[in-house]
């Protein structure tokens, strides 16, 4: 099992960037799909990127294209996700996750997680 430890939350105000990062222990992070979710009080987890194994391939929820790019540096085992253009709606914690393949890596059921980083964007 993979284990998943999310950094880089913070406030930010509007407008404004942060890089969370993703560091995976325990198994080689190459062997994973990884994807970035969020989730705020009294929602459901909302899916927001993800990426191959090989990093070849990306996919980003429509809320967030154009504005987020998710990365991965398998030799470092770190997943990133660079977040510019914040917006107050984009208040949430932001969980990693670690997936077989991409149909399963998008979905919120299954797959290893993080314990979360809080992201505040004030306006």
């Amino acid at each position: 099992q993979v284990q998943l430890v999310e950094s880089g939350g913070g406030l930010v105000q509007a407008g404004g960037s942060l890089r969370l990062s993703c560091a995976a222990s325990g198994r080689t992070l190459s062997s994973y799909a990884m994807g970035w979710f969020r989730q705020t009080p009294g929602k459901e987890r909302e899916f927001v990127a993800a990426i191959s194994q090989s990093g070849g391939s990306t996919y980003y929820a429509d809320s967030v294209k154009g504005r987020f790019t998710i990365s991965r540096d398998n030799a470092k085992n770190t997943v990133y996700l660079q977040m510019n253009s914040l917006k107050p709606d984009d208040t949430a914690v932001y969980y990693c996750k670690a997936g077989r393949n991409i149909p399963q890596t998008v979905t919120a059921g299954g797959g290893s997680w993080g314990q979360g980083t809080q992201v505040t964007v004030s306006s």
